[in-house]
């Protein structure tokens, strides 16, 4: 009877400690999710390597759309830890003359190049580059919206890439009034197909489009009171008809009802990129200059953040747009990093820390 008591105690323990050094080690640096490795697989020409990826968006699980400022000639020989990334290199991917190649790519589940855009290239010549990607969720034809914003314009393609349906903005013409923008940054969209831009860098205001581009009204002006705005980098619409805003220069989010009237201010954030609102109410935030991913309450109560700077796997140099798929997989594009990442939900994670997908 001893023998027995002592060797189910025995057992237990070994349950016990096998269990606690499971739990032992670990960062914990992508949250919830792990890093798809190798994800996407290479396609630049021999020699060259992908520039700056800014875009990300998600159409579905095998139709991810990726952004990129053209492709950087490698390095030669490369240098300790290049990883294929030109990130990994120690210079941004922002820093170096790109080759305006390949600007639109899609790829599939696996990583795979299934489609690259290239008769568009040369919307992108001489400064251009595609800074965000959108879909809009109202739209059944699913038009894909580019931002480029260093021509001071946004494009609105067929989903096969074959037409280029409308720009808004004047070709290379900045300016503040309806038909002009100051390097645009992002778009969103109302349920009656209206088109909110944020508009941007050079100016701060957003502005309202009609579904067919015309001009309707904009709010906004420059400063750091409650409705003014600098640097307006992102912008996402509600289920409420709340309008978020990463008023990024200002380092805050700001949310504004449909008539541009300012309802509430999250302050003390870093660089604010761009937004996600979750299917679950909850609000994400990337911070590209502390390479996080920030989860808020719809009130804007922190409730939880995961990311870390590097070029490792998983790591972030300047997330800068993030997307998520029907399955819940997740997508960052890595501005300076040159690199965009896939992250899927962790067998083990916490479920109440995922990007959910809604619109």
């Amino acid at each position: 009877m001893g023998r027995t008591l002592v060797s189910v105690a025995a057992l237990s323990l070994l349950f016990a400690t096998s269990a606690f050094s499971q739990e032992k080690g670990g960062e914990d640096e992508t949250g919830a999710y792990e890093v798809v490795a190798n994800w996407p697989q290479p396609w630049s020409p021999a020699g060259y390597v992908w520039g700056s990826q800014p875009a990300v968006f998600a159409q579905s699980p095998d139709r991810i759309f990726i952004g990129v400022r053209g492709e950087i000639k490698a390095p030669v020989p490369p240098p300790r830890g290049f990883n294929g990334s030109w990130g990994s290199t120690g210079q941004r991917a922002t820093e170096p003359t790109a080759e305006t190649r390949n600007c639109l790519i899609v790829v599939n589940r696996a990583g795979q190049v299934i489609e690259s855009w290239t008769q568009w290239d040369k919307l992108f010549e001489g400064g251009g580059a595609p800074h965000k990607i959108r879909i809009s969720p109202y739209d059944p034809d699913k038009h894909v919206w580019v931002v480029n914003d260093g021509k001071h314009v946004i494009h609105k393609f067929t989903n096969d890439g074959k037409q280029l349906v409308m720009t808004i903005g004047e070709t290379g013409v900045a300016g503040d009034d309806a038909t002009h923008f100051g390097t645009p940054q992002d778009v969103a969209f109302l349920p009656d197909g209206s088109i909110l831009v944020a508009d941007g860098l050079r100016n701060a205001r957003v502005a309202k489009f009609d579904k067919s581009g015309k001009f309707v009204s904009s709010f906004g002006t420059r400063g750091n009171g409650p409705g003014q705005l600098s640097g307006v980098h992102g912008i996402a619409v509600g289920k409420d008809g709340r309008i978020f805003v990463a008023d990024r220069s200002n380092r805050r989010i700001q949310i504004f009802d449909q008539s541009g009237k300012s309802l509430d201010i999250w302050p003390s954030l870093r660089q604010p990129n761009d937004i996600f609102l979750s299917e679950d109410g909850n609000v994400w935030v990337v911070d590209g200059t502390n390479a996080r991913l920030l989860q808020f309450d719809k009130n804007g109560k922190r409730l939880y953040w995961w990311g870390t700077y590097g070029m490792q796997p998983g790591q972030f140099w300047e997330p800068h747009q993030i997307s998520i798929d029907s399955e819940g997989n997740l997508y960052i594009a890595d501005s300076f990093g040159g690199r965009t990442q896939k992250y899927v939900p962790a067998k083990n994670g916490d479920r109440t820390k995922l990007l959910l997908p809604g619109k």
